[in-house]
């Protein structure tokens, strides 16, 4: 029996299991994920080292876009860690032949001291002869070292133009020892040169990039002191001021017709909801069509002769019509959402309840104001808050409408920052501040649209 209890009580959690885990792995994770875009920057510090080697000490960290000093260079073996491509390298030949005192000599020469004479098929270096320097103080003999490093030990010396075998090759990468210009009292460090740019000059350069994160409000600086950031909340907060209690009035309006039981309402019904079958593209597209220069409403108003012809709605000079556009395609293809949750809320409304107002002489208004509206104020509380959400995410009809320029709004300026400008933190900054406006808008709508039941008495 004990057993057969403890099924019973571990079936309402076996059941919830899947959604808990579908949530995890495909809401709240990727949500969190991109979230920490708008506050960490993964690059944002640059660890240089005591040695140029990446298992060395750190002996200082160096912002990204920090003014560097290049004080010393040196050749290390490559980090293939993360793919880089933009890094300086330098090429090592191990060479064999006859040294400056006769003795055959087997090591470590660089590149630029070789001239290759023979290759291979596939093109890999053979044989060649040692380069001759310029310049009557130059030292005519090049050194041999016993490691692809300039720094390592010399194994012997050879002649200008004396031939040699090459038996292997070393691309190795660029390391070099920098310290912040603005900070000159800094310690010197090392860092590869994947992670930095070299001036011309070979004295200067600054971080490129770093290999270290940390949090940061800089991306939503640079958020809020984008020049669309202003013109896109404005508007997206004027067609929610417009939009929002227009739709509210008439999904209201639209639900009494329905919840009448009046002839052909099922028909009302399969009308009024025919918009949530349309995508916001196409509604975007449809209503560009009917402002557009040749669309239905000038060909309408042409007919009518009330326009000589045709007015163009849709330009940088008429944003306001845009405006207007926007509200009209999102309030006829948005508004069967809010009638359809009105419609759940006056169906559970009980027919006892308005039979007996009705017997104690209420006409249809008073019922409808005393009783069908506070009794609607949980599922008006509910309408409010998704649309007001949706509101806030309005994308594809101001695209459709406007192309993004003319008239934008934050889900506009979110999809600029990620698609155009390749700013994935700018774009996460905007998301997150639009969920953060969503969240505002629930609270108050949670607070302000209560239930009777749900108020305190004083």
């Amino acid at each position: 029996m004990r057993v057969r209890a403890w099924r019973r009580h571990m079936v309402p959690y076996l059941l919830i299991a899947p959604a808990i885990v579908y949530l995890a792995l495909f809401f709240a994770y990727p949500m969190y994920e991109g979230l920490v875009l708008a506050v960490y920057d993964e690059d944002a510090v640059l660890p240089v080292r005591a040695e140029p080697t990446l298992d060395s000490a750190e002996v200082a960290e160096i912002p990204q876009g920090g003014a560097l000093l290049i004080l010393d260079r040196q050749s290390q073996a490559m980090i293939d860690d993360d793919g880089a491509t933009d890094l300086l390298t330098e090429q090592w030949f191990r060479v064999s032949g006859t040294g400056d005192t006769g003795a055959a000599v087997d090591g470590w020469v660089s590149e630029a001291r070789i001239r290759v004479r023979s290759e291979d098929a596939a093109g890999n270096p053979l044989a060649g002869t040692v380069r001759p320097r310029l310049g009557q103080s130059a030292d005519p003999l090049t050194d041999v070292h016993a490691e692809p490093n300039d720094r390592s030990g010399v194994v012997g010396r050879l002649e200008q133009r004396a031939p040699v075998e090459i038996t292997e090759v070393a691309v190795l990468e660029v390391w070099f020892l920098v310290r912040p210009a603005d900070d000159p009292g800094e310690a010197a460090g090392w860092a590869p040169s994947r992670y930095l740019q070299v001036f011309d000059d070979g004295e200067r350069g600054r971080v490129h990039r770093g290999t270290a994160g940390e949090f940061t409000t800089a991306f939503i600086e640079r958020m809020v002191d984008d020049r669309f950031f202003g013109p896109a909340l404005r508007t997206t907060l004027l067609i929610m001021a417009l939009l929002i209690p227009l739709q509210l009035v008439l999904a209201l309006v639209m639900a009494l017709v329905i919840h009448a039981r009046i002839r052909l309402s099922s028909g009302f019904l399969y009308v009024f909801a025919l918009p949530i079958g349309m995508s916001d593209l196409a509604v975007g597209i449809l209503f560009f069509s009917i402002f557009t220069g040749n669309g239905l409403l000038n060909s309408v108003l042409d007919g009518l002769g009330i326009i000589d012809g045709p007015f163009a709605f849709l330009t940088a000079e008429t944003t306001n019509w845009i405006i207007f556009a926007i509200v009209l395609a999102e309030l006829w293809r948005a508004t069967s959402i809010v009638m359809v949750i009105l419609v759940a809320g006056l169906q559970a409304i009980p027919d006892e309840t308005l039979e007996a107002a009705e017997l104690f002489g209420a006409g249809y208004w008073q019922r409808v104001r005393h009783i069908m509206l506070p009794l609607l104020r949980p599922s008006i509380q509910v309408a409010l808050i998704l649309r007001t959400i949706l509101a806030f995410q309005v994308f594809a009809v101001v695209i459709a409408l406007s192309g993004g320029d003319v008239v934008t709004v934050l889900a506009n300026e979110s999809f600029r920052q990620y698609y155009d400008l390749r700013n994935d933190n700018v774009a996460s900054a905007y998301a997150l501040f639009i969920l953060l406006l969503s969240i505002a808008s629930a609270v108050f709508y949670l607070r302000s649209v209560r239930a009777e039941s749900e108020v305190r008495p004083t």
